[in-house]
């Protein structure tokens, strides 16, 4: 279409006299109409969230200049970006967390009256799988059986830190999965069982497998349909209890939580021991330290840091560095290992406990300028419903920690969109794929996504996005994903 010309309206004088030409005036032109604010089109976008969906936002330069702002100083269960604190923290406070793990490694010992004790000190990498390469619970095997035929009872010894298993408000249904699996100071194969099943013949019940608890396999194999399978287990219970359908020649593997770690290492290491042709007379039993006032700084006062006597070992691991395990724990969101590191940093003047990794971590948050008022954290994994951060929090801090002698290395535990960890199959084939780097983290109708990104002018921004209250089965991710792709394209 040929666009219209504005005409011009001449007006001729008649008169002897030459007279000027004179113009007539313009109409006046409309009002602008400023563009949308950038906070205004991101809150469209999060409109698009299933209704009922709360959302926080903070998103500044590397300098600390604001560019986005939707509620930066509301509160959030933040999930998984509890991680983000937890590693900053290790990463500020643990000497040597690039070096191998000497303090961490678990150890053997024999004691008087021909007991083998297992001891553990926090690693949360030993590992008792058949093709294990490094850290592996073997090793100390062959320790015990190259000094020693038989022993009486094999003893999984878990004082390093004091018995707290699970950290206030994790939700109890999570404790039976690998989510929520129990917390110990001597930690084997990630606390997890694996429970294998596989459909049969219709109306028959599948074949299930599931080592060092009982199963009860009420469940059907059905001719078709869908898989419809759950499994429960009372807290320190023994019995698994496996119920619903699964279609004839379907298989299905799940990860099942252990609540007593300690014991469960002391199995595997006298059935290592047996193999080796070492007889045990006696039984499997665990050894823990009660918690106690004197395990929370707040207490304790003045008074002397509990500690546990060990006595001279046979043979002690090495793990490898804690570097390694901070990029799993970020990368994959290990809840585990998350809480083992908050342990590990409570360790450095303090029992081990988790008030005592909580104080660290809070002294860390006090250097790095963040307002006490902008959160509350009870554990190392985000796996409690009780921790809450506000977007502006947690971006000072991420702030403070790429300005660090170590920020570049911690950052690189980050996920990377679209190529790897949590993060791999969101922002692939967009312009954020390999440009941003962050924590994800969901829990509870709670989803959240902070870290760093390189806008589409090429400068780095720093945010932090949190969706609460997202009902019951849905999801705020497309939505979150989709504001974070349209402020990297407008800056």
């Amino acid at each position: 279409m040929i666009p219209r010309l504005p005409c011009l309206v001449f007006a001729l004088a008649c008169a002897a006299i030459p007279a000027p030409i004179a113009f007539a005036a313009p109409p006046p032109a409309p009002p602008s109409v400023p563009a949308a604010s950038l906070r205004d089109q991101v809150e469209t976008v999060l409109a698009t969230a299933p209704a009922g969906s709360r959302f926080g936002l903070l998103v500044t330069t590397a300098d600390g200049r604001e560019i986005a702002a939707i509620n930066a100083d509301a509160r959030f269960i933040p999930a998984s970006n509890t991680k983000l604190f937890t590693t900053i923290a290790a990463y500020a406070l643990l000497p040597g967390i690039d070096a191998p793990d000497a303090q961490g490694g678990a150890a053997v010992a024999l004691e008087a009256g021909g007991d083998v004790a297992l001891y553990g000190h926090g690693d949360a990498r030993l590992s008792s799988a058949p093709d294990c390469a490094e850290d592996c619970l073997a090793t100390l095997a062959d320790a015990v059986a190259a000094r020693t035929r038989k022993v009486r009872d094999v003893i999984g010894d878990d004082r390093w830190f004091p018995d707290e298993r699970w950290s206030s408000g994790m939700s109890w249904n999570n404790q039976v999965t690998e989510s929520g699996t129990g917390i110990s100071a001597l930690s084997l194969d990630d606390n997890a069982l694996e429970l294998a099943v596989q459909g049969t013949a219709a109306g028959q019940a599948p074949q299930a497998t599931l080592p060092y608890y009982r199963l009860r396999n009420e469940a059907v194999t059905a001719e078709g349909g869908v898989r419809a399978l759950a499994f429960d287990r009372a807290p320190n219970g023994d019995e698994l209890r496996l119920a619903g359908t699964i279609p004839a020649g379907v298989s299905s593997r799940y990860r099942v939580g252990i609540d007593d770690p300690a014991h469960y290492a002391a199995s595997r290491l006298r059935a290592l021991l047996e193999a080796r042709g070492v007889k045990v007379t006696g039984a499997v039993r665990a050894r823990h330290r009660p918690a106690t006032p004197l395990d929370d700084p707040r207490q304790r006062g003045t008074l002397p840091v509990p500690v546990v006597s060990e006595p001279a070992f046979l043979a002690r691991l090495a793990p490898p560095a804690l570097s390694a395990d901070v990029m799993r724990i970020n990368k994959d969101s290990q809840n585990l290992h998350a809480e083992l590191l908050l342990r590990r940093i409570g360790r450095l003047s303090g029992s081990g406990s988790v008030a005592d990794g909580l104080a660290a971590l809070r002294g860390v948050l006090a250097q790095a300028g963040v307002p006490r008022a902008g959160y509350d954290v009870f554990d190392g994994s985000g796996m409690s419903t009780y921790n809450r951060a506000s977007p502006r929090a947690t971006v000072l801090l991420l702030r403070w920690a790429a300005g660090q002698p170590w920020g570049a290395a911690w950052r690189a535990t980050l996920p990377v969109g679209g190529v790897d960890g949590t993060l791999k199959n969101r922002f692939a084939a967009t312009p954020l794929q390999g440009a941003i780097f962050a924590k994800t983290g969901s829990l509870n109708a709670s989803n959240a996504l902070s870290g760093y990104l390189q806008a589409a002018s090429g400068r780095e921004l720093v945010f932090s996005i949190y969706a609460n209250d997202v009902p019951d089965g849905a999801s705020a991710l497309p939505a979150l994903d989709r504001a974070v792709q349209l402020i990297a394209a407008l800056n």
